[in-house]
């Protein structure tokens, strides 16, 4: 039985359970490819790139052009949620409240996706035609948010400089771009000097709400990200990512192409309430989903450093 039901009671003087502040469910789960999966284990294959050559002469041999393959592995994990309520916790009550459980336990899972998702961002990707070769997310596919030869938290400059990464990499324009960033990553925007007026004009609205997009990504805002925990250093004038001082401890915000990360579900989340016998006939609200993530392309996920205050 949850140790909290009590202050639902009507000595409460409240006929409501009021859910407090949290993230309501997945904010990321419908901005990358989504991949139902039957199985523990499956593979998800990639084509890769191939060159045309130059006829040579008239009625020159048909060239062999061999087509690039390789593959992804995603494993599934599974997730679960349970609570119980008592009989007794009824009576006192002038409402059930097994159906705000079972909305609290939706956002509990949803929010395990968005942190599956994340995991899998900048962590191990797992390729191979057994899917057992490491594939680790580049320095070059990483950038720190610098200015004056210092590091600073989200500026333009970054922003500009991911955006590069993404076109210097051919990824097509037409793929939905994505950044996932904290609060204070859009106060720092905001508060950017030198940025042109028609920059921060833009920024004051994307913080504002009134518009979600800039410089082709759009935002989303969530506090789940990361911070930087193993060593690693970047460059304080350039932000180039491999060599320099130590970023341990900044936050690490996500920039994606919609396909280059998916989310894999083995079965979305069940719900079900029932009464239990063996405890008292308890009602029990249980929930449950397997899900798991992989980066699909190095090229299409950037992680950006940002020093926050």
């Amino acid at each position: 039985m949850s140790s909290q039901i009590t202050t639902a009671f009507v000595k409460q003087y409240s006929a409501e359970v009021f859910h407090l502040s949290q993230q309501q469910g997945s904010r990321l789960a419908p901005l990358v490819r989504n991949e139902s999966q039957k199985g523990e284990s499956a593979f998800y294959d990639r084509i890769g790139a191939t060159t045309a050559i130059l006829k040579a002469s008239r009625h020159a041999d048909t060239p062999q052009i061999d087509t690039p393959h390789s593959r992804r592995r995603v494993t599934l994990k599974d997730y679960v949620w349970a609570d119980l309520i008592d009989k007794e916790d009824l009576r006192r009550m002038l409402m059930d409240p097994a159906g705000d459980y079972a909305k609290a336990a939706a956002w509990a899972m949803g929010r395990a996706k968005d942190d599956v998702i994340i995991a899998a961002a900048d962590g191990d990707a797992y390729g191979g035609v057994d899917g057992g070769t490491v594939v680790v997310h580049p320095n070059s596919q990483k950038l720190a948010a610098v200015s004056g030869g210092a590091f600073v938290d989200m500026n333009v400059g970054l922003l500009r400089g991911v955006k590069k990464i993404f076109d210097s990499n051919d990824v097509d324009e037409s793929i939905p771009r994505h950044a996932a960033i904290t609060s204070s990553q859009l106060e720092s925007l905001l508060s950017t000097t030198e940025v042109t007026s028609a920059d921060y004009n833009t920024v004051r609205t994307l913080v504002m709400g009134e518009i979600d997009t800039f410089l082709g990504f759009k935002f989303i805002r969530t506090e789940r990200l990361l911070t930087q925990v193993d060593a690693l250093s970047a460059d304080p004038t350039t932000g180039i990512v491999g060599t320099g001082s130590s970023i341990v401890g900044q936050r690490r915000c996500i920039f994606w192409a919609q396909d280059g990360l998916l989310l894999a579900t083995a079965e979305d989340i069940m719900t079900e309430i029932e009464r239990r016998p063996d405890k008292n006939y308890s009602t029990q609200v249980y929930v449950s989903m397997g899900i798991g993530a992989t980066r699909m392309e190095e090229e299409k996920v950037v992680i950006g450093f940002c020093k926050e205050a």
